[in-house]
């Protein structure tokens, strides 16, 4: 899984300094210690860590993130009434939120990408507000791979994923499990892999038995048996 990412704590002290600057003028821009580090961690200096918290604060502002909830956009609600993405009630073996993503339940034809997008943002945000940023503070995403076919295959949505995962919640991805992959998806990989760091490739782990899979998480903490046939 690769080693923690670490930070220099004297640059932690001057990247708050500088956040203290807007969060005084602004308060609804307010960012605990555990996201000013974590953007630390993902951008490496205080230059580049503070743009980047400035432009995800304004893209919360400007996309509404607080708004989005299943009762306020019935469009999110249709697209997690489809069960191709949900946020799972148990959590991994490192005490994780989990994110289960079906790829069977996604075609590429019939997809709103925008829709999607803020379905996702609603999930991703679900799930960090269930982490204990005392104890861990990123998350688990699985992706049930049964049924895959390249109809599901949507690298345009792949690549908005990697974007908000890298820059909008950046350092919150754990791990990835692509569980029971098929061979035609190994076509797939070679193509997505050159899109993450090798950090956030790191992070990506395929399983394909329920021993592997025990290393991660409890089976029964899973809604199914993600090795058994569909239909």
């Amino acid at each position: 899984m690769g080693n923690p990412i670490e930070y220099d704590p004297n640059e932690l002290v001057k990247l708050k300094e500088r956040c203290e600057i807007i969060f005084n003028a602004d308060p609804s821009q307010y960012l605990t210690e555990p996201s000013i580090i974590r953007f630390l961690k993902a951008f490496k200096n205080v230059d580049d860590s503070f743009a980047a918290i400035l432009k995800c604060n304004q893209w919360r502002k400007d996309y509404g993130v607080e708004t989005i909830s299943p009762t306020s956009c019935p469009e999110v609600n249709a697209e997690l009434n489809t069960g191709k993405v949900e946020l799972l009630r148990h959590r991994d073996r490192h005490g994780r939120p989990m994110i289960m993503l079906r790829v069977r339940h996604h075609k590429v034809a019939e997809r709103n990408k925008e829709v999607l997008t803020k379905c996702m943002v609603y999930i991703l945000e679900s799930a960090c507000k269930k982490c204990n940023e005392d104890v861990i503070d990123n998350v688990c995403v699985l992706f049930d791979m049964r049924k895959f076919s390249l109809a599901s295959m949507d690298y345009e949505f792949v690549k908005t994923l990697i974007w908000l995962l890298s820059t909008r919640y950046p350092e919150r991805l754990g791990v990835c499990l692509i569980i029971n992959a098929p061979m035609v998806f190994q076509g797939c990989w070679a193509i997505i892999r050159p899109m993450l760091s090798d950090i956030t490739a790191q992070k990506v782990v395929f399983i394909n038995d329920d021993m592997a899979l025990a290393n991660y998480l409890c089976p029964d903490a899973l809604p199914e048996n993600p090795f058994e046939e569909v239909s």
